[in-house]
């Protein structure tokens, strides 16, 4: 009597190396040529912006009295980054962040992609990987290029500021950080909404809007404002915070360490949102 052997069960396909998995999100990310657009345009508005408001100090430098010349450290340290630049950092990033989720599920790319990587907390990690690595450089970038030019210009004028004097630092990379923080949040807003037009007006809101509105009279309210990473990075980039002869000083002020520790929190639940929404919810 002759028997047939029973065909070889079929090899298991082995998971995708997490490294694998960050290289892929790193082709998609280059492939998307809004990528480019969004990130350029984004970092020469900012470097422009800081640039012509150091402009418009040098220019005005010989008129200055000497309460004003008294304040030129701080105010040379303000121009590295402005509040209007901030705002632009965030739009630009918070878009970036969003697209990584949004672009995926408008194209229907998103069901291939979870068809090959069927571990969908893997595959939303390395995307926040990613995401925070590129965000962090391209942070880094804009924000050493808007310090070296806008303390370039104010030079002119013997008003700028070296990376050495006190607080100058602080700046800078609280302006880096940014980026990372609010592209995290752009991210996670995709991931629960899936719609760009909705995620960008929602992004707008919460990093933009939402923390201008809310006061710090009261000590709860005033405990909401500061924990709003623009809020954070503030008072990161004043230096003369509520040692401002020219403003009021906040009943309820905020701390160094409490706004770094902002942007920790931010950071980590807006990735923490992001994985487990797509984990959780249908395609």
């Amino acid at each position: 009597m002759t028997t047939t052997a029973a065909p070889a069960a079929p090899a298991s396909t082995p998971a995708p190396r997490f490294g694998d998995l960050v290289a892929a999100e790193w082709i998609k990310l280059c492939s998307l040529r809004s990528t480019y657009w969004a990130l350029g345009a984004g970092a020469l508005a900012v470097i422009a912006f800081n640039a012509n408001a150091a402009r418009v100090d040098a220019a005005d430098h010989p008129r200055f009295n000497d309460q004003m010349r008294a304040q030129i450290a701080r105010l040379a340290l303000r121009d590295a980054f402005t509040d209007g630049s901030a705002m632009i950092l965030v739009l630009a990033v918070a878009s970036i962040g969003a697209i990584t989720i949004v672009g995926e599920y408008a194209t229907g790319l998103v069901r291939t992609t979870f068809a090959a990587v069927p571990d969908r907390r893997a595959l939303m990690a390395a995307k926040v990987t990613l995401l925070t690595a590129v965000m962090t450089v391209y942070g880094a970038f804009v924000a050493g290029a808007s310090f070296a030019s806008s303390q370039a210009i104010l030079s002119t004028r013997d008003a700028g500021v070296s990376l050495t004097h006190p607080g100058a630092l602080r700046v800078v990379c609280a302006s880096a950080l940014l980026a990372p923080v609010c592209a995290l949040a752009g991210m996670a807003l995709g991931a629960l909404i899936r719609h760009s037009a909705t995620t960008m007006v929602a992004a707008t809101a919460v990093l933009l809007l939402i923390p201008t509105f809310i006061t710090d009279r009261y000590a709860w309210a005033a405990t909401v404002k500061h924990a709003q990473p623009v809020n954070a990075w503030n008072r990161l980039a004043d230096i003369a915070y509520a040692h401002d002869p020219f403003t009021l000083v906040p009943r309820h002020q905020a701390t160094v360490t409490g706004a770094w520790i902002t942007f920790a929190a931010w950071a980590a639940v807006a990735a923490v949102v992001a994985i487990v929404a797509v984990d959780r919810r249908d395609v």
